[in-house]
């Protein structure tokens, strides 16, 4: 596989390593020349004009003593130098070949990181022979591609969710039209009725739209503002905007709502509110119930919303604040797009808070949602 970083990086190392231990034999032959020079000049010296005799032969003193200390400087030189040019070799050789052993687990990361693309997500390094730190950029980088992984799929599933969700009200429309059209004898009444059919379905498909800005807006984004805000005069609002239905199903509900101090965005904690409060009323049973109370804290305030409705399986109670997921019904109803509890969940986690459901004995659902009471609980900016 052609990896030219990972040969560049090689060459790199190779190198600085040669030039570090050519430097290191230098100093060292440096070294070693100046330690003879010095020892064969303090070696004692004979009285000028002493004649020794050597292999047969008279020679100044002095003359064989300059020749002994050249001739050992030389033979330094010489063999230092061969010496260093052995050692330099040695060393280029050793650091290119345990830089290609060292460097080859960095290789089959580069080499999956190449390979991977959208389609192709699910390849991974694993385990690698050495255990050092390319062993944790390895975990690391296949940690990474699980979380990648796993958005991939989200995005997938959700814009799958969503197209089926607006493909339903836009049948509807065309299916309304179709049939209207080709009715030639179709009367005002006809016509008005098509009208009625159209309008609902085309504010079905508005309300979807509406929600998913909504849930982009606030899934992983920061908040606009920051005040405070009553959470019992939310839920307020939000029991007004359907207390009407509400009566029409006869639904009996209880408040026990205090002054709940909460600080974050005013448009975002009404959306918690409003959403918790309509999916009691939405999701519920004729002539059912509705409890929701507010309890202020000196850190986080808490809002609890509890309704009856149909049975739930209590392991399928967290896949609710997924998107296009509704309590007891089909994903396909016509009642709402499934996307309340998703926003409420995302507006909670862009103050910092929790929230939590479980389902009532009986039948029904209880949420609680835990918010700061005031700055000091906002995650930063």
């Amino acid at each position: 596989m052609n990896l030219p970083g990972i040969r560049s990086l090689r060459a790199r190392v190779t190198i600085l390593a040669t030039v570090l231990v050519a430097a290191a034999g230098l100093l060292l032959l440096w070294l070693a020349w100046s330690l003879v020079g010095d020892a064969v000049d303090a070696v004692p010296h004979m009285p000028p004009g002493t004649i020794v005799r050597v292999d047969g032969v008279d020679v100044d003193a002095s003359t064989l003593a300059q020749h002994l200390r050249t001739h050992a400087v030389n033979r330094v030189l010489i063999f230092g130098s061969l010496a260093f040019c052995f050692v330099v070799a040695a060393a280029a050789i050793l650091a290119w070949t345990f830089t290609s052993r060292v460097l080859l687990p960095l290789r089959e990361i580069t080499g999956t990181a190449r390979r991977l693309s959208v389609e192709s997500m699910g390849e991974r390094i694993g385990e690698i022979r050495s255990r050092d730190e390319l062993a944790e950029l390895a975990q690391t980088f296949d940690d990474m591609l699980d979380r990648l992984q796993a958005a991939f799929d989200a995005q997938r599933h959700f814009v799958a969710n969503a197209s089926h969700e607006l493909r339903t009200p836009l049948s509807v429309i065309r299916t309304e039209l179709d049939v209207t059209l080709s009715d030639e004898e179709a009367d005002e009444a006809e016509l008005r009725r098509m009208g009625g059919v159209v309008r609902d379905a085309t504010e079905r498909a508005g309300q979807l739209v509406n929600s998913l800005l909504l849930l982009a807006r606030t899934d992983g984004a920061g908040l606009v503002m920051r005040e405070p805000v009553d959470l019992a005069v939310l839920v307020g609002r939000a029991w007004a905007a359907v207390r009407a239905e509400a009566s029409a199903r006869g639904l009996r509900a209880e408040f026990a709502t205090v002054a709940a101090p909460a600080f974050g965005d005013p448009a975002l904690l009404e959306r918690i509110a409003g959403n918790l409060v309509e999916n009691a009323v939405r999701h519920n049973v004729e002539g059912g119930w509705l409890e929701v109370t507010t309890t202020p804290g000196p850190q986080w305030s808490t809002l609890r919303v509890r309704s009856s409705g149909g049975l739930l399986d209590p392991a399928a109670v967290p896949e609710l604040f997924e998107p296009f997921r509704r309590a007891g019904v089909a994903r396909t109803a016509r009642s709402g797009a499934g996307l309340g509890l998703s926003i409420v969940r995302a507006a909670v986690q862009a103050h910092g808070g929790a929230i939590s459901a479980e389902p009532v004995v009986g039948g029904g659902l209880t949420v609680t949602v835990h918010l700061p009471a005031g700055p000091q609980g906002i995650p930063a900016l």
